[in-house]
C-alpha cells in the first residue's frame, strides 16, 4: 500500500498549520508515520488521497451515524443550499430541528443550537453558573469537554494521546475554579462537596466517557451523581456530544433513565455539519439571553444547513429498529473479532454502537488511570496493520470506534478476518 500522496500533502500542510493538522489527533502522532489526507467517502467507506479504500469506524469521529454521503441528507442539505447557505436570521428549519428532538426526547424541554460541542459545553457551564449564582465547577478525570479553559484540567482525547493532563494558555485563576476527582469514586465526591458546600455550579460528567477510552461506570455510580447533586442544589451536566444520538435517540439519560439538569449534545445533530446544542428544562433555559441574563450567540447557530442535515439524519434514527440494528452488528463484530483473537491481552469494550480496543488483563477499565500506557505501543502495531488490511479506525488508542447503519454484514466479515490477520502480527 502507497500513501506517496498523502505524504506529500502533509509536508505541504506543515507550512500553512500548526503540526501540518487543524485538530490535534489527525497527526497520527500516538502511531506514528504520517497521516491520511481522505478524498471522499461513501456509505461505510473512505478513501485517501493515493485511492486506498478503507472500511471506516471512525465515522468522523462519530457523528456519520448513517454513513458518509448520505443519499436524504444530501438531498435534503442540496434543496436548502438553493435557497441560501447563512442568514444570521431565524428559519423554519430550526423549528423543525428542535421539534423533531424535543418530542421525542422528554428529558430536556428546550433547547438552544450552536456551532460545536465544546461551544454547548461551554454555553452550558455559563448556564449552571447564572442559574446557581455559584462558580465551582466539578469535572472527573479522564473525561474530556472540548477546549473550554476550565475543562482542560487532567482531560482526556487528544490531550492523553500527547501525554499532557492540561493545556498551556490556561490561567491558573480558571483551574482554580474547576474542581477535578476520580471516575467512579463516591467518596472523593463526598469530601469534595463537603470542601466546597455551596461553592459547586455543576457537577458535569460523560455519563458514557469516551474520549479516553470506554470507560463504563457503573448505573448506580450517575445514579450518586444525580442524587448528592439534588441535595446540594448542584445542577448535573450530561455531556452527550459522544453519547447523545448515537446510544438511542435519548442518549444515555434515556439509557440509563437518569435525569440531568443539562444536557449537551454534539455534531451527530448535524448529519456531518458542524453543530452542537444544549437544553434543560424551560426553567433553566429561561436564563439565557435574550429571556434571561446568560449571554450567548453565534451567527452561524441554527445554521439552515445544518438543521436540514440534521432534519433528514435524526429522522433516519427514529425509525422503528434503527438503534437495535446498530447494535446487534456491532455484536457480530466484536464477537467475530474475538472469536480469532489468538493475543491474550486484546480486549474489546462496547456500549450500543460505540466500541474500544484495550490491552488489557482488565475485565473491566473504569477508571482513566487503569489505562497503562505502555500499551499503546500495541495499538500502534494494530492500526498500521490494520490500515494494510483495509481498515480505518482512529488514530489513537485512547479513540473509541462507531458502527454505521450503513456498514454491511460483508464489511463486518471483512474487518474480522483483518483483525485475525493484524492480531497475528502482535504475536
Amino acid at each position: 500500500m502507497t500513501t506517496s500522496n498523502s505524504a506529500q500533502l502533509f509536508e505541504k500542510a506543515k507550512h500553512y498549520f500548526p503540526g501540518g493538522v487543524n485538530s490535534p489527533v489527525r497527526a497520527f502522532r500516538s502511531v506514528g508515520g504520517n497521516p491520511l489526507f481522505i478524498e471522499k467517502g461513501k456509505g461505510s467507506h473512505i478513501w485517501d488521497a493515493d485511492e486506498n479504500e478503507y472500511i471506516d469506524f471512525c465515522c468522523s469521529w462519530g457523528p456519520l451515524i448513517l454513513g458518509h454521503a448520505n443519499e436524504n441528507v444530501l438531498n435534503a442539505v442540496g434543496k436548502t443550499m438553493r435557497n441560501g447557505t447563512s442568514f444570521g436570521a431565524p428559519t423554519k428549519l430550526e423549528n423543525d430541528l428542535a421539534e423533531l428532538i424535543l418530542s421525542n426526547n422528554p428529558f430536556i424541554k428546550k433547547i438552544r443550537f450552536v456551532s460545536s460541542g465544546t461551544e454547548a459545553v461551554m454555553s452550558a457551564i455559563r448556564l449552571a453558573r447564572g442559574f446557581t449564582k455559584r462558580n465551582k465547577i466539578l469535572k472527573f478525570e479522564g473525561c474530556y469537554h472540548g477546549h473550554v479553559d476550565s475543562m482542560l484540567v487532567k482531560a482526556g482525547s487528544g490531550l492523553v494521546t500527547f501525554g499532557n493532563s492540561s493545556s498551556a494558555g490556561v490561567p491558573e485563576s480558571f483551574v482554580n475554579e474547576t474542581i477535578t476527582v476520580p471516575l467512579n469514586n463516591r467518596e472523593a465526591v463526598e469530601q469534595a462537596f463537603a470542601k466546597y458546600k455551596n461553592e459547586i455550579a455543576c457537577v458535569i460528567i460523560e455519563p458514557v466517557p469516551a474520549n479516553n477510552g470506554l470507560l463504563l461506570q457503573d448505573k448506580t455510580f450517575l445514579q450518586f451523581l444525580r442524587e448528592i447533586c439534588t441535595t446540594n442544589k448542584t445542577l448535573l451536566l450530561f455531556d452527550e456530544v459522544i453519547s447523545g444520538f448515537r446510544l438511542g435517540f435519548c442518549g444515555a439519560a434515556g439509557f440509563y433513565n437518569i435525569q440531568p439538569d443539562i444536557i449537551t449534545y454534539g455534531k451527530i445533530i448535524g448529519g456531518g455539519f458542524p453543530v452542537g446544542a444544549y437544553g434543560a428544562s424551560a426553567e433553566i433555559m429561561s436564563c439565557i439571553s435574550p429571556e434571561g441574563n446568560v449571554y450567548q450567540a453565534g451567527t452561524l447557530s441554527g445554521n439552515p444547513v445544518a438543521m436540514s442535515a440534521g432534519i433528514a439524519q435524526l429522522s433516519e434514527c427514529l425509525k422503528k429498529d434503527f438503534y437495535p440494528e446498530l447494535e446487534k452488528k456491532t455484536n457480530y463484530l466484536i464477537e467475530g473479532i474475538m472469536k480469532v483473537n489468538g493475543f491474550k491481552l486484546f480486549k474489546l469494550f462496547k456500549l450500543g454502537s460505540i466500541f474500544w480496543i484495550a490491552f488489557t488483563e482488565k475485565e473491566a477499565i473504569k477508571n482513566a488511570e487503569d489505562i497503562d500506557a505502555n500499551s499503546m505501543a500495541y495499538f500502534k502495531t494494530l492500526y498500521h496493520a490494520l490500515l494494510e488490511e483495509g481498515v480505518y479506525l482512529g488514530p489513537s488508542g485512547y479513540e473509541v470506534g462507531f458502527m454505521s447503519s450503513a456498514h454491511t454484514y460483508q464489511d463486518l466479515d471483512k474487518t474480522i478476518s483483518a483483525f485475525e490477520k493484524a492480531l497475528k502480527k502482535l504475536k
